[in-house]
């Protein structure tokens, strides 16, 4: 006799995180908030890193303890390498399921006056200490044989930009990251991908989304007519994460609102 499943079960088989733990970098607000609040409300227990996060009550530690799940805050500065190094180690100490590396900067300016500083620091805190969590952690999920990677790209690792090198290098160099660390991965059971969010509504496009000009030139090139929402993102970060994505490696996932297709 065949056991009728329901919509409801089928969908929570296929994206339900119970018992799972999750690391999301870039915690403390915009759209590592959000990732953390969606995993959490799909059943996981959320480390938050962030280079201020505090110790105690948060908006991100409200949100992900509002759905019935644990929240443990975790500090680190990823332009440092001695703390994204203890992180990492710390990290590598506890059984992750999940690691999201979402923390990322930019710095803005024309590429004939981008500093050394600059340049570097973004690659630091976007690349780097991505690849650092990666390796360390993705060594524990391969031992183990199982484990989802998730990293944030962005447009910028299919175009080039206007006033960002720094950020572009960094962000084509997550694409093709994700794309190494999968080939190597993926028949160990750890599967690796990146979302490329396009304009989202955060704290870092405020700026431009005062700019009445600007904004409508972005605007009047999004198919879908909306910046995004943190939401939007998590969403699909949540489907990387899930059993729903057990065959997907090495894929960036534009969640642009069809600027790509434009």
């Amino acid at each position: 006799m065949t056991t009728a499943t329901t919509p409801a079960s089928y969908a929570e088989s296929l994206f339900g995180l119970d018992g799972r733990l999750a690391v999301v970098t870039g915690a403390r607000r915009g759209i590592g908030l959000a990732i953390a609040e969606c995993l959490a409300a799909a059943g996981a227990d959320v480390i938050g890193v962030g280079s201020d996060l505090p110790d105690g009550d948060s908006p991100v530690r409200a949100a992900v303890e509002a759905k019935g799940r644990t929240f443990v805050p975790l500090r680190a500065d990823f332009a440092v390498r001695e703390q994204v190094a203890a992180l990492a180690a710390d990290l590598a100490a506890r059984d992750v399921d999940i690691l999201v590396n979402n923390a990322g900067t930019i710095r803005r300016s024309p590429a004939h006056q981008h500093p050394d500083a600059d340049f570097d620091q973004v690659l630091e805190v976007n690349l780097r200490a991505a690849f650092v969590l990666s390796r360390e952690v993705g060594a524990t999920m391969v031992r183990r044989g199982s484990g989802k990677i998730v990293n944030t790209a962005s447009m910028l690792s299919f175009q080039g930009g206007v006033l960002v090198p720094g950020y572009t290098a960094s962000k084509s160099a997550v694409a093709g990251l994700t794309k190494a660390l999968a080939n190597e991965w993926a028949a160990r059971g750890v599967n690796v991908n990146a979302v490329a969010p396009g304009y989202v509504a955060t704290d870092n496009t405020h700026d431009l989304r005062q700019d009445a000009e600007r904004s409508r030139a972005i605007l009047d090139r999004i198919p879908a007519g909306r910046w995004a929402e943190a939401s939007d993102i998590a969403g699909a970060v949540l489907f990387l994460c899930s059993k729903a994505a057990d065959y997907v490696h090495g894929a960036v996932l534009p969640v642009d609102g069809g600027w790509l297709a434009r």
